[in-house]
């Protein structure tokens, strides 16, 4: 409808993050419980516009969705600029921790999906207690690499055009075309080098193995969810994960790929719906 205003709301917020002020772009909408949701590697928080302009889920959340730093909006700190970005999984738990810390969030909960579902995990490891409850988006331990990255990063390739190449058999057929489109256009966008620096966390640094026994629900709920069509995270290496966490709840989603909340938001809400109303029942008993 021509002249419709969302509510969603774009300002920056400075944060110190290895010692340099960072000047990090976010989005939100809503009020309540505070839910900072991960973009995934070499996107932006674009990919949550639907949830975060979802009436029903801002009545009850304050959903907010920021651009890691190289990412979207959020310009490389002042002393990289060319260096080569990498991410780790000190850095970015780091910038999680300290972006939530600068808005003064008191335990969120947090999203993220691929590179973000990852974290999630180190976060449940490391940091359960400053958090009311985790949603890993086709998160696991760990995944075998599947193609080679130096082709994110190439003089004689478009960047952006050969990462949305790649990721483009991870959205399930039969979503909306509208919407397969725009989250294609977020990795066409993407930074020279930024895909492939956070597969450095995802595919090198962030190998979690062995270390998601120490997850202990009983301090922050950990809810897992995995379209049926993603190849990069499988069902199976989410089930997997998830069986070496007792108590961890993780789903299967119909019809959905990697990118569930940007490829087909429809059918994702029928399943984030439970979990928040989950996480909503236990904030008021």
């Amino acid at each position: 409808m021509s002249g419709f205003i969302e509510p969603i709301v774009g300002r920056y917020v400075h944060v110190e993050i290895g010692g340099e002020i960072n000047r990090i772009y976010f989005e939100e909408s809503g009020s309540g419980i505070p839910l900072v949701c991960l973009h995934t590697a070499g996107s932006d928080a674009r990919q949550w516009r639907h949830l975060l302009g979802d009436d029903e889920f801002t009545r009850h959340f304050r959903i907010i969705a920021f651009d890691m730093p190289w990412h979207g909006k959020s310009n490389p700190p002042e002393s990289q600029y060319g260096t080569e970005y990498r991410l780790t999984t000190a850095s970015y738990t780091a910038t999680i921790r300290a972006f939530c810390n600068a808005l003064k969030l008191e335990r969120p909960v947090v999203m993220g999906c691929s590179i973000g579902g990852r974290i999630v995990l180190n976060l449940a490891i490391e940091h359960a207690r400053e958090f009311r409850a985790l949603i890993g988006l086709e998160a696991a331990d760990f995944q075998q690499p599947w193609y080679d990255t130096a082709w994110l990063n190439r003089p004689d390739v478009h960047g952006g055009e050969v990462c949305a190449a790649l990721v483009s058999g991870l959205i399930a057929p039969g979503g909306p075309e509208a919407a397969r489109n725009e989250t294609l256009w977020g990795y066409k966008q993407g930074g020279p080098g930024i895909f492939k620096g956070d597969l450095y966390f995802y595919r090198v640094d962030g190998d979690l193995r062995g270390r998601t026994r120490n997850i202990d629900v009983s301090q922050c709920p950990l809810y897992l969810l995995t379209g049926e069509y993603d190849f990069s995270c499988t069902p199976e290496d989410t089930l997997r994960t998830a069986a070496s966490i007792p108590g961890a709840k993780a789903t299967v989603m119909e019809r959905l790929g990697h990118f569930p909340m940007s490829e087909n938001p429809e059918q994702f809400r029928r399943y984030i719906a439970p979990v928040l109303q989950d996480i909503l029942n236990k904030q008021n008993s």
